[in-house]
């Protein structure tokens, strides 16, 4: 297809963030809509990341954007209306507080998500263990649960967007890199790719780790930056090991069974010496700390998983704001030009936060609130309090 040099709105990135607010800027009527991704869909911190999804946050916003998306993925395919199977599974999150200051937390943030409409509730041992098998966690304090929350294939979910948008018309440009942009009168007017020019008077950034260097070619101060975390898979063994989602904030970590049976695991940086490996945030790089703490926290909380052979290791990006929240809407200073970051939360929210903008874009409002997410909150001093983040 030859290159075409206009469009009503071009979107930055072909993450899930990104995908999702090209098809519905496209489905809410915006007449030329073109994705601009630098590699190829899912290519960057989307196809990398252990893509699970939940309601079971500390904040009314959080909680809000999360249900709704819990909403979105059980109907996903139909949604869309693709003949796909994303594998989404949902074995639910089993949080684990190990201190009763967590525990604690865990109380307020359950009785928020039941005032909300969310179901989670507190757990002791024995239920843990019924829900989680091959867990044991002895020196927990309490739990939290809610079994609605779960995963789903990134690569085959971001797809699933792509052959939508596809379907109903949006241009998808794989393989074209971002260099600049035109602008004037405090407005975007175009941008500037690898590939030639386009001119357009709506862009959204959607370059989740990247979205600070994307916006500094349009001479903005977007306030992200990207940070390497690391996930390990086993080979597959007997279902049952763990097939919900555990997850701890402190010690920080995750791990749950996809359906075949493997099992993986992952957790921040700051736990282990993950400046040991060489990175650049295109390749990202993997390190052996990693590996053998990972290792040695899911013999801990998976004993079963004792001698199972890690088959696989990887990195993939985390988009990190001042307040670990996303950042999103229009910039101050430049009409036009949007940015729509999810926080390391980029898979969860990807299918509403699009959607979100696309209204904000289209309609002027939303259905779902996301104005508190605009990065002026830092200048005014305000930082979103999430406490069940890790």
């Amino acid at each position: 297809m030859s290159w075409k040099k206009t469009a009503d709105a071009a979107v930055i990135g072909g993450g899930m963030m990104g995908i999702a607010t090209a098809y519905y800027l496209k489905r809410l009527g915006v007449r030329d809509v073109v994705l601009l991704e630098k590699n190829t869909v899912a290519s960057g911190a989307t196809g990398r990341c252990a893509a699970s999804f939940r309601a079971q946050w500390g904040g009314e916003l959080n909680i809000t954007l999360g249900k709704a998306c819990i909403d979105r993925w059980e109907q996903l395919e139909d949604h869309l209306g693709v003949d796909m199977n994303i594998e989404r599974y949902q074995g639910g999150y089993l949080l684990v507080a190990y201190t009763d200051s967590q525990y604690e937390q865990f109380k307020k943030n359950v009785a928020l998500q039941n005032s909300m409409g969310v179901e989670s509730r507190l757990i002791d041992h024995a239920e843990a263990r019924k829900i989680c098998p091959g867990l044991s966690v002895g020196d927990a304090v309490g739990f939290s649960f809610y079994g609605r929350d779960g995963h789903a294939d990134p690569m085959v979910s971001s797809f699933a967007y792509q052959e939508a948008s596809k379907k109903i018309g949006v241009r998808i440009e794989k393989f074209t890199e971002v260099t600049g942009f035109k602008v004037g009168d405090g407005c975007v007017k175009g941008v500037k790719t690898n590939r030639g020019y386009i001119d357009t008077d709506v862009v959204v950034n959607a370059a989740g780790p990247w979205a600070g260097r994307v916006g500094a070619m349009a001479g903005l101060n977007i306030p992200v930056k990207g940070e390497r975390h690391e996930l390990l898979a086993s080979e597959p063994v007997e279902w049952g090991v763990c097939p919900t989602m555990v997850m701890s904030f402190e010690p920080d970590y995750y791990m749950f069974q996809r359906p075949h049976g493997s099992i993986l695991g992952g957790c921040g940086p700051g736990k282990y010496r993950a400046e040991a490996a060489p990175f650049d945030d295109y390749e990202m790089g993997d390190c052996w700390n990693f590996l053998e703490h990972m290792t040695g926290l899911m013999r801990k909380v998976l004993p079963r998983a004792k001698g199972v052979r890690v088959v696989r290791q990887w990195s993939g990006m985390y988009d990190i704001t001042p307040d670990l929240q996303p950042v999103i809407g229009e910039a101050d200073e430049m009409k036009g030009f949007w940015v729509n970051v999810s926080g390391a939360r980029g898979f969860m929210f990807g299918p509403i936060a699009g959607e979100m903008v696309a209204e904000k874009i289209v309609k002027g409002s939303t259905s779902l609130p996301i104005d508190e997410f605009h990065w002026r909150r830092y200048a005014e001093g305000r930082f979103l309090v999430e406490p069940s983040v890790a």
